[in-house]
């Protein structure tokens, strides 16, 4: 077992740094449980960079899709598989949660639009704010249920974050994941926005969409209380958020060129810091 959940480690180091160190900074006691989780949303966010087509992506997504509904698998032969089955099964996590978060992740497939706020929100909580509720529910499930809506507005606010920061990137294959609406609102439209062009518009659209993540950043916050201290640590990555937010409107339409991608002390030192403050 121990083998195992070295190995769970040591990938989710390579796919997702910031969760490794979450997970790290995280009781030692629930890191077993905690690396499957992250590693797990951490494959589904980048089954997109994997595949070529989309079919061969909704093929990866409904393997686990049985996985999970098969009371009887194991995962043997396939570490990730065994490892998170093991976390579901001794927390007696929601199979279902799993299962939407799948579902909506079928959305990164595509190049279709996100229509409006409450598409996006509908997204951010199926995927990140998901993933810290189940993370609660392995670190404090008695109290988990209290910060469930603090768990919302946290997952909307990091996966405005997250996009910011793979704007560039999501530009270059076509995609875009800043509601319609608010491109409208701001004078810009999907196509504009691919090209680079108008770069007044675009710099308006980015600070929109920033303001829209300290909207829910700070509904996060004002349910601090809500957070028991052993829940903390599920909570930790969202420390990166508000500097991003800052960057991305330091920036404006320039991040299109110039990722703003904190180095890795930094990121290290802002969860560190919010880990010890339990503030994010």
């Amino acid at each position: 077992m121990q083998d195992l959940d070295t190995q769970i480690l040591t990938d989710l180091r390579d796919t997702d740094r910031d969760r490794y160190l979450a997970c790290l900074l995280a009781p030692a006691a629930s890191q077993p449980s905690l690396a499957p989780l992250y590693a797990f949303n951490a494959e589904l966010a980048r089954i997109r960079e994997l595949v070529h087509e989309p079919i061969p992506g909704e093929i990866r997504m409904q393997w686990w899709r049985e996985l999970l509904e098969n009371d009887a698998a194991t995962g043997e032969g396939h570490p990730l598989a065994r490892a998170l089955l093991e976390c579901i099964r001794k927390h007696r996590l929601p199979v279902t949660v799993f299962q939407n978060m799948i579902d909506a992740r079928i959305f990164d497939l595509y190049d279709d639009p996100m229509e409006d706020r409450a598409a996006f929100e509908g997204y951010a909580g199926e995927t990140a704010s998901a993933l810290i509720q189940l993370s609660s529910l392995v670190l404090d499930p008695q109290n988990a249920a209290k910060s469930a809506e603090a768990a919302g507005h946290a997952g909307v606010a990091q996966t405005v974050a997250g996009v910011l920061l793979l704007l560039p990137q999501h530009c270059r294959r076509g995609q875009v994941y800043l509601p319609a609406e608010l491109l409208r609102a701001t004078g810009l439209d999907r196509e504009t926005l691919l090209a680079g062009e108008d770069g007044q518009a675009i710099g308006r659209a980015i600070r929109a969409f920033t303001g829209f993540g300290r909207d829910h950043l700070a509904k996060a916050r004002a349910g601090l209380d809500t957070i028991s201290p052993d829940n903390f640590a599920a909570f930790v990555p969202l420390a990166l958020a508000e500097p991003i937010f800052n960057r991305a409107d330091a920036v404006g339409a320039d991040l299109l060129r110039n990722p703003i991608r904190p180095a890795q002390w930094r990121r290290q030192w802002w969860m560190w810091w919010a880990s010890r403050r339990k503030r994010f």
